[in-house]
């Protein structure tokens, strides 16, 4: 790589960055929910084959995946459950092989007047842009594309194999990318720009979803003493997970790159429902929660731990105790990951991150779930988990920094000219 290069790069990077910004817009008016990604996945086939790009589309068949050990169990239809792969191709194959990974599902937008304007109806003002899945990670699928478009400015194209991948599921079990994997799609290295501060990410938790259903007894209210109320005992539920979640976060010690961590282990819950008349005491109640686990922690034992500590949490409470809460593993069950340090595929991040930048690159530890497991742990290839700085991922005016953007799209320009090579188009 020499600086004439880089700079032709970078150069090639800014000269299509509106252009760039105008795509990532038209992907974030998309309403990609769980569920609802085919239209936006139908957009970026379509849009990769006019590239060149040799295209695979497929629904995910969970019987092609449920007996992998990173299979989340699901309990929901994916008849619409789409992944979407690009591939290039070069003449002669000289360099190393590279997956450029995105999810193209996003998360709930809550209730539309606690945003400025309209979650699915991107905004510009200033350096920012806002909506929901902008920064997570729509932003980082059109910088995928944009930075193979950027050589192909300059009159060059990969001189390795290299695929781009959409996948869905990213926010709920991890199996987009899994089935993607499976499905033969692997190489030398991956690079999944995730909104992470334009930083690296060195290490990640696991995660595991579940929901947890308490039985009540169920009177008129007027004798309410006599019945048990399903949504109270819930709270029991909660507060004994709450003290499972302390005694987890005080194992931190034990666990590389997450003893300085304040708090590495994070419990939510994200819903409950419960009852059916306000005049009597509920006879149910459901919790769907959400917890991290350290890495090198299994999936299968964080789970049992659960299960144990909850039947003990109960045996306290006299009418849970005859009646033990009832346990439904719904998504997330994946475990965590480290990328250790030294490998090729980082010192080339590095290097282009520095071109880029013109500062070191940084890394650091992010206790939320990360596809970059897929990878690390089953497609045993380096994954670099590298991204646009944002604020406020799942919540509400959610906005990515466009010269962060800009930036990080250059260095995955930089990267696969250094990785993959180049050869004249």
């Amino acid at each position: 790589m020499t600086s004439d290069l880089t700079g032709m790069i970078l150069r090639a990077v800014d000269d299509g960055f509106e252009q760039q910004i105008a795509y990532t817009e038209t992907l974030g008016r998309f309403p990609s929910l769980r569920g609802q990604e085919a239209t936006a996945q139908n957009f970026l086939y379509a849009d990769l084959q006019k590239r060149g790009y040799a295209m695979d589309r497929w629904t995910i068949d969970v019987d092609d995946i449920r007996s992998h050990p990173g299979f989340s169990p699901v309990d929901v239809d994916y008849s619409n459950a789409i992944n979407v792969v690009g591939t290039l191709r070069p003449r002669r194959e000289t360099g190393r092989s590279l997956v450029l990974n995105g999810h193209m599902d996003v998360v709930p937008a809550g209730p539309p007047d606690m945003w400025t304007t309209p979650p699915f109806a991107p905004r510009r003002d200033g350096d920012w842009l806002y909506g929901r899945g902008i920064a997570d990670m729509k932003a980082g699928i059109a910088a995928n594309v944009f930075a193979v478009e950027a050589l192909k400015r300059i009159g060059y194209r990969p001189a390795a194999l290299l695929y781009q991948q959409s996948v869905i599921e990213e926010e709920c079990t991890g199996n987009g990318a899994l089935a993607a994997l499976l499905r033969g799609y692997n190489a030398d290295a991956a690079i999944i720009p995730e909104p992470e501060d334009d930083k690296l990410v060195r290490a990640n938790t696991g995660v595991l979803w579940f929901r947890v259903r308490v039985q009540g007894a169920p009177v008129h209210v007027r004798e309410a003493g006599s019945g048990a109320n399903a949504i109270e005992a819930a709270y029991d539920v909660i507060r004994g997970l709450r003290a499972l979640e302390a005694d987890w976060n005080a194992r931190k010690s034990q666990h590389r790159y997450f003893e300085d961590l304040d708090h590495p282990i994070n419990f939510n819950v994200g819903k409950i429902a419960g009852g059916d008349w306000a005049s009597s005491v509920p006879a149910w109640c459901e919790i769907d929660c959400r917890i991290a686990i350290y890495p090198g922690t299994s999936a299968a034992d964080a789970a049992r731990e659960i299960e144990t500590h909850l039947r003990a949490a109960a045996a306290k409470v006299p009418f849970l105790a005859n009646n033990p809460p009832q346990v439904t593993w719904n998504g997330f069950f994946a475990e965590g990951y480290l990328l250790e340090e030294g490998s090729d595929a980082e010192a080339t991040l590095a290097r282009a991150h520095l071109s880029s930048y013109h500062q070191p690159l940084e890394s650091f530890v992010t206790p939320g779930y990360l596809d970059g497991r897929v990878f690390a742990i089953y497609g045993k290839t380096p994954c670099l988990v590298y991204g646009p700085y944002s604020e406020a991922i799942h919540g509400f005016d959610e906005r990515v920094s466009l010269s962060s953007v800009k930036r990080v799209t250059g260095a995955i320009a930089l990267f696969i000219a250094d990785w993959c090579g180049l050869e004249e188009i």
